[in-house]
């Protein structure tokens, strides 16, 4: 099997990246599209990722059949633990009549039960993204061929349902399999303490170049909020992962001045509690928080219970809505939030945040936090 040859440095160790299974996805597809159209299959696959980096992936098996043609392209996880590293990722296309492309999950990839995930109830748990990945390179198989058809492409993970008891994915009503995933195509390899040095190192390395003002989210998603909704400027910006306790913690020792935390309601309501590691296996407290603060501000036994039956705070919104509470739920939440974010940063540091999901924007902010944003928004960070 030919590895992504693609490394980054985290902490004291040097990592080798890997790719994620949306990319084997996409390139399981192209290289099925094109033994179907072309009766030839490639050997080496050429992806383009979210991330800007094009991976080469082999071909392990393909299969002419009589009415679609098959591929299997091997996972690779680079120096991450995994779980998914080394299986098969099968793509099985066919032609149709309409000038489109369609994706469906096959054997080993769940499928939706239940609302607020990325993808709607009965839909395979094949995320944005990855549908996005394995679309294009569908269309570019389509056009390479000049085909005057459509094609319908099925991911299969044979592995995946056995796999599958070893994730979330149970608890979140996926049934039957894993998860499609991937937001960049790349797996970025984070052990724990080397991922806390790599936080360390990018803040001090802002403080070097003379920053004093913060800007921080967990990952991409709320960087991708702050920069395309917010408008702020990402210049100095760090994402911080699950440690945000972590975060404070250092950029108070480092002497910054203040830090606007951008953050998503499923992570944030987490922090509301007082948990500043928001790694799921530390603890997973959002729904619990989240009925909390619904029945501070007057919901009823049965919203509170649905709450907490939700599979994802996102799903919780419409029930708040229902009840006439959002807005003073967000309200409590946000002053929780404050103020266990203070209390870990200190009095030297001052902190702010603002809490979004992505179908609804903006949920909520700290009180200071609007002259924060006016000064990331207008990159105004004196000296």
């Amino acid at each position: 099997m030919q590895t992504l040859e693609h490394y980054i440095q985290v902490g004291g160790q040097r990592l080798r990246c890997g790719y994620t299974t949306g990319t084997c996805a996409a390139a399981a597809a192209r290289g099925a599209a094109e033994l179907l159209l072309t009766g030839e299959a490639p050997d080496l696959l050429r992806v383009e990722t979210p991330s800007g980096l094009t991976v080469e992936v082999e071909v392990e098996e393909a299969q002419l059949l009589e009415n679609c043609a098959r591929c299997a392209v091997r996972k690779d996880a680079g120096d991450d633990p995994d779980i998914t590293d080394g299986v098969l990722v099968w793509a099985t296309v066919e032609r149709t009549e309409a000038p489109d492309v369609t994706i469906d999950g096959g054997e080993g990839v769940g499928r939706v039960t239940r609302p607020g995930l990325d993808q709607p109830p009965g839909a395979a748990a094949i995320n944005s993204v990855p549908r996005q990945m394995i679309t294009e390179q569908l269309k570019a198989a389509l056009r390479n061929a000049a085909a005057d058809c459509g094609l319908r492409a099925v991911i299969s993970i044979p592995q995946g349902r056995a796999l599958a008891d070893k994730t979330f994915n149970p608890r979140l009503g996926i049934e039957g399999g894993l998860s499609v995933l991937g937001t960049s195509g790349i797996v970025r390899p984070m052990s724990e303490a080397a991922l806390v040095a790599s936080i360390h190192a990018e803040l001090d390395v802002r403080r070097a170049e003379g920053a004093l003002d913060l800007l921080v989210s967990p990952g991409n998603y709320g960087a991708e909020f702050a920069r395309d909704v917010l408008g702020l400027d990402l210049t100095q910006s760090v994402q911080c992962s699950n440690y945000i306790g972590d975060t404070l913690d250092y950029a108070a020792a480092r002497g910054f001045r203040s830090l606007l935390l951008v953050g998503h309601l499923g992570k944030l309501v987490k922090c509301a509690a007082g948990v500043m590691n928001t790694h799921s296996r530390v603890a997973d407290c959002r729904m619990e928080t989240l009925a909390a603060h619904a029945a501070l501000c007057g919901a009823n036994r049965e919203t509170v219970r649905d709450i907490l039956q939700a599979v994802t705070t996102e799903a919780a919104i419409p029930l708040l809505q229902e009840a006439s509470i959002l807005n003073e739920t967000m309200d409590s939440v946000m002053e929780a939030l404050s103020r266990h974010l203070r209390r870990r940063a200190g009095e030297a540091l001052r902190v702010e945040a603002v809490l979004f999901t992505n179908q609804q924007g903006v949920l909520g902010e700290t009180e200071g936090a609007a002259e924060l944003l006016a000064l990331h928004r207008k990159g105004e960070r004196e000296p």
